[in-house]
């Protein structure tokens, strides 16, 4: 497994080691031993898994303390444009974002640690996501950040994707008050 850092503090770029030969291939998706020796998070209370028609776009999520969660997410099917915006008022990239296309072919995974919302944007048809969280979901602390909100520039590739209603519904980053 090869660990990468990204100018953001704590999340990291994940890309285990695939072994391929004429009958496909095999890796470690999950290895708590060895995420821990890589200094990733290693301790995941629910999984979550989604299926989504291209251009359908969830996020950008949050869970609020005590509730916040760290998430490891992975394309199991498919490919998606994956968001990681730092709501860390500490930091010098709060209020902006981390961007990278995740493919079921590279197998590559995303830890977002807490303090960060998170979304994604399908590439392709019958994309299937699974993103481990670290705290129990709790409808409580949900809250959702308006995904294209002209303050955080974020290029999503799109005008017009599928979007819930609670995705429609989501309040401006202005408006926003980080308790991370």
């Amino acid at each position: 497994m090869e660990v990468s850092k990204t100018p953001f503090k704590d999340l990291l770029i994940i890309k285990p080691r695939v072994h391929k030969d004429g009958r496909g291939c095999f890796l470690e998706s999950w290895n708590k031993r060895a995420f821990e020796e890589a200094g990733v998070p290693a301790l995941y209370v629910q999984d979550n898994q989604s299926r989504s028609a291209a251009n359908v776009l969830r996020g950008l999520h949050l869970q609020l303390p005590p509730h916040a969660q760290g998430k490891l997410v992975k394309v199991l099917r498919g490919a998606v444009l994956d968001i990681a915006l730092d709501l860390r008022k500490g930091e010098k990239t709060f209020g902006k974002h981390f961007s990278m296309i995740l493919r079921e072919d590279d197998h590559t995974l995303l830890y977002i640690p807490p303090g960060f919302a998170h979304g994604f944007r399908t590439l392709e048809d019958d994309t299937t996501f699974l993103y481990k969280c670290t705290h129990y979901y709790n409808r409580e602390s949900e809250r959702a950040i308006l995904w294209n909100d002209p303050a955080l520039g974020i290029d999503w590739g799109t005008t017009s994707p599928l979007l819930s209603q609670k995705d429609r519904d989501a309040i401006p980053f202005s408006e926003f008050e980080s308790p991370f």
